[in-house]
C-alpha cells in the first residue's frame, strides 16, 4: 500500500472535477472512503476546498490518469519522486549543564593521555573547549591543572564513540601524510 498524495481531499476534489475516474479509484488513490468521494461529487463534502492538481505537483502523470480512466479496475499509482533527501548532519551545539562543565577540561586531559595523536584543535572541537585551553592542558600550564582528573568523555556523554573514532582516523591520516612529506624532503 503506497502513501497517500499530498493534500488528499483537495486532490480528490480535482480528480472528481477533471477526470472520468471512478469513485473507487479516486478513493483508493487518496486514501479516503468512497462515500466521501460521492459527497465531493454531489457538492456535500469538501465545500470551499480548491482542487489540487496532482499532475502539476508531480504525484501523477497524465498518462497514468488516462490508463486508469480506460480501465475502471486499474488503480492509480502515486508517482514516487526520485528526489533524494540529503541529511546534512550538522551538529548543533548541545547544552552542557553547569555541573558538567568542569568535566570538559577533565575530558581533554583524558584525550591527551589516551590519544596523544589528536591535535589540540581536534580535542577542542570534540570536547567543546578553546584550542588555547587544550594546549594549556597539554603543556600543564592550565590554570587548574593540579585539580584535573582524566575522565572518559564518551562515557560522560560529551560526544559519541563514532565522533572519537572519526577524529582518530583523521589524526592517523594526517600523521601518515606528514611522514610521507618528511620522506620526500629527505630524498
Amino acid at each position: 500500500m503506497s502513501n497517500a498524495p499530498l493534500m488528499p481531499m483537495a486532490t480528490a476534489v480535482w480528480l472528481v472535477e477533471n477526470t472520468s475516474l471512478t469513485f473507487r479509484q479516486i478513493a483508493d488513490f487518496c486514501k479516503l472512503h468512497e462515500v466521501e468521494i460521492q459527497g465531493i461529487a454531489d457538492g456535500e463534502v469538501a465545500k470551499g476546498i480548491v482542487g489540487y492538481n496532482p499532475i502539476i505537483s508531480g504525484q501523477l502523470t497524465k498518462e497514468e490518469i488516462e490508463l486508469s480512466s480506460e480501465d475502471q479496475t486499474r488503480p492509480l499509482i502515486l508517482k514516487e519522486n526520485e528526489v533524494e533527501i540529503k541529511s546534512d548532519e550538522k551538529k548543533t551545539k548541545k547544552y552542557i549543564p553547569l555541573s558538567k562543565r568542569q568535566d570538559k577540561p577533565d575530558s581533554a586531559l583524558w584525550l591527551i593521555k589516551q590519544h596523544s595523536i589528536l591535535k589540540d584543535s581536534q580535542i577542542a572541537k570534540l570536547v567543546g573547549i578553546t584550542k588555547n585551553s587544550a594546549t594549556a592542558i597539554r603543556n600543564k600550564s592550565y590554570w587548574n591543572f593540579n585539580n584535573l582528573n582524566p575522565k572518559d568523555p564518551v562515557a560522560m556523554g560529551l560526544f559519541t564513540q563514532k565522533e572519537l573514532i572519526d577524529a582518530l582516523e583523521k589524526a592517523e591520516r594526517r600523521i601518515k601524510r606528514e611522514k610521507k612529506e618528511k620522506e620526500k624532503k629527505q630524498l
